[in-house]
């Protein structure tokens, strides 16, 4: 199979760079080679081709031939100031809507999607008498006095979290959440355009080796190994119980080659997790106990906006793929402990900001900005 692979370049998209090869399949690798991602002046590495997923004109002799394409290519992060919209939109949105349309002229009918657990929200939780129930944001005078759980309006108790399962609502709560959402969106309304199919994968926390270094993109995971790294102890912000699912960057690839090799009909969106919730705490302290310590430190720090629990449930991709995580979390954890990491992106504070959402930026105003 011809694999057209955006993001090549990237933690993940080098991941599965080598995994559909070692498949037997023959690979078009190409990214854009963003800063923020690579640093200033990066080269693409070998194999890979320098392109903009929002050059149709590029795009168009990339696809002639090519079966399926596996889609990585994004600006990543939480996009905590609202500064940083035109350049979701622009890489993520318009990206992917522009490598649509270019798919459907080229007749190719089939596409892999990296998408993300955040599409969720705050997940999602069960009330005392076993509804459903529904939460929004966290109140910051709750979480001031250290109440990080999310509470039932009526009795005041804790609300207990639960897997999410692929059919819960979109709800999402950052800039980056929302462009992901509607990367899906366009994608439903391409299948129903061209009769096409897409997978799109929700990946959970993806860690692993040659995962970025101390960045503002980092991966907790990552950002507690170089603390431990340099001596120093990892800080768990609220109560450490915070609750996650954290998937190595191997069963990620492996999950991408079965669902380019499985396409399955119409859009159908997959969680992608280890299936083993584990807490931010036990999180560090695994990376601590493998490193020898320093021992974590659980500080009651809490940032606005952070979710308390997102869980995933499992059960569809191994039903539709036959797909299952093989690194179980606390081994994965161990090995990344002393797992070479990519160097550290110094000049990039925020998202890489395009010329044209540079252009839409200079002449509206943006809240927070210091025009």
């Amino acid at each position: 199979m011809r694999v057209l692979l955006t993001g090549a370049a990237g933690f993940i998209g080098t991941r599965i760079h080598r995994a559909l090869a070692e498949a037997g399949h023959e690979v078009v690798a190409v990214d854009l080679m963003l800063p923020a991602a690579h640093g200033d002046g990066a080269e693409a590495p070998e194999g890979v081709r320098r392109v903009d997923v929002r050059d149709g004109a590029a795009l168009a002799p990339l696809l002639r031939g090519v079966d399926a394409v596996c889609h990585q290519a994004a600006v990543v992060g939480a996009g905590v100031s609202l500064a940083d919209a035109p350049a979701y939109a622009g890489h993520n949105d318009l990206g992917t809507a522009v490598l649509l349309a270019a798919m459907a002229q080229a007749g190719c009918r089939r596409l892999v999607m990296a998408s993300s657990m955040v599409v969720y929200g705050e997940g999602r939780y069960r009330g005392p008498h076993g509804a459903i129930t529904e939460v929004m944001a966290r109140d910051r005078d709750d979480l001031e006095r250290g109440r990080f759980e999310h509470r039932c309006p009526a009795t005041g108790s804790a609300l207990d979290w639960e897997l999410v399962p692929e059919s819960a609502p979109l709800r999402p709560r950052s800039l980056y959440a929302a462009s992901k959402a509607a990367k899906e969106h366009y994608a439903v309304a391409w299948t129903a355009a061209t009769g096409g199919t897409v997978t799109a994968l929700r990946y959970h926390n993806v860690y692993g080796p040659d995962m970025p270094r101390d960045t503002p993109y980092s991966g907790v995971a990552a950002i507690f190994r170089s603390a431990l790294e340099a001596g120093r102890a990892p800080r768990v912000f609220e109560d450490g119980a915070q609750v996650r699912d954290f998937v190595h960057v191997a069963d990620v690839a492996a999950a991408n080659v079965v669902a380019l090799e499985q396409p399955l009909s119409g859009f159908v969106a997959l969680n992608i997790c280890s299936g083993e919730p584990i807490t931010i705490g036990a999180v560090a302290e695994a990376l601590a106990d493998a490193r020898g310590g320093p021992a974590p430190v659980t500080t009651g720090e809490y940032r606005p906006g952070d979710v308390r629990h997102i869980v995933a449930d499992p059960a569809k991709a191994r039903r539709e793929l036959g797909f299952a995580a093989r690194v179980r979390p606390r081994d994965g954890l161990a090995e990344f402990a002393f797992a070479p990491l990519r160097g550290t992106v110094t000049s990039a504070r925020r998202p890489a900001v395009e010329p044209m959402a540079a252009a839409l930026r200079n002449g509206i105003p943006v809240p927070g900005s210091r025009r």
